[in-house]
């Protein structure tokens, strides 16, 4: 694994704020989960996943506080995590604490506030963005939402995510606007945008700075893994802490 085959987020975060996204490149797992897999819920071999999750480790400040993701809205403090850390978002406050979620499709969301004194890593598919994962990870934060600054990583793309119509119901039954974020796609099918409802509702908390990555995993078969187009598959980490 080498530094340049993260991709470092491109946005004004503060001087003292730290993030980084994993691709599937470096790494020992093998087979579908070929690379830098850091998922050790999907099946791949335990001491691979350890091993990478060591190399990652040589990067950052401290073990990454690693949740059990259930597509839920909790928001974790990582300052006071156990053993058994369910939850769909972190967010911390001290320095050095490393806030991480795993994706393969889903929208990973990085906050920070403009004075780098609070950060939040989300894990944001469509199950969680419905349930209000993001407004419990902006309200944990503590901070005014005028204040924060928001990064979307990697997800799977709007020409890719093929949902039913009980998915487009549960995001217009929320705000008729997401109806936008979807593109009829044959009978009882969607197109849907992901990171467009993840904007809307970031934009409803009063969270205005905006960046993206405009990366799709479901097409980039060599950068990243997706368990759209593969199903047995790794994960990548998207990490953000203070300094």
């Amino acid at each position: 694994m080498k530094p340049e085959e993260f991709i470092v987020p491109d946005w004004p975060a503060p001087p003292n704020v730290h993030a980084l996204v994993t691709t599937r490149a470096g790494g020992v797992s093998v087979g579908p989960y070929a690379g830098l897999n850091l998922g050790d819920h999907v099946g791949d071999d335990p001491a691979a996943v350890a091993a990478n999750r060591a190399a990652l480790r040589r990067y950052l400040p401290a073990e990454p506080v690693w949740l059990r993701q259930v597509h839920g809205k909790k928001c974790l403090d990582a300052e006071r995590a156990g053993t058994d850390n369910e939850a769909d978002a972190a967010c911390a406050r001290a320095p050095n604490v490393v806030c991480a979620v795993l994706t393969a499709d889903c929208l990973p969301l990085l906050l920070c506030d403009a004075d780098g004194s609070a950060v939040a890593a989300v894990h944001a598919g469509w199950r969680g963005l419905a349930a209000g994962v993001v407004e419990s990870a902006v309200a944990a934060m503590g901070v005014p939402a005028e204040s924060l600054l928001a990064w979307l990583g990697p997800a799977i793309g709007p020409a890719s995510f093929e949902v039913g119509a009980e998915v487009r119901a549960a995001f217009l039954a929320h705000d008729p606007a997401a109806a936008a974020a979807f593109v009829p796609h044959g009978a009882g099918k969607w197109l849907c945008d992901i990171h467009l409802l993840a904007r809307q509702r970031l934009a409803a908390l009063g969270v205005r700075r905006l960046a993206s990555a405009e990366f799709c995993t479901v097409r980039d078969r060599e950068r990243f893994f997706s368990y759209r187009r593969d199903g047995a598959t790794g994960r990548m980490a998207s990490l953000i802490w203070r300094g």
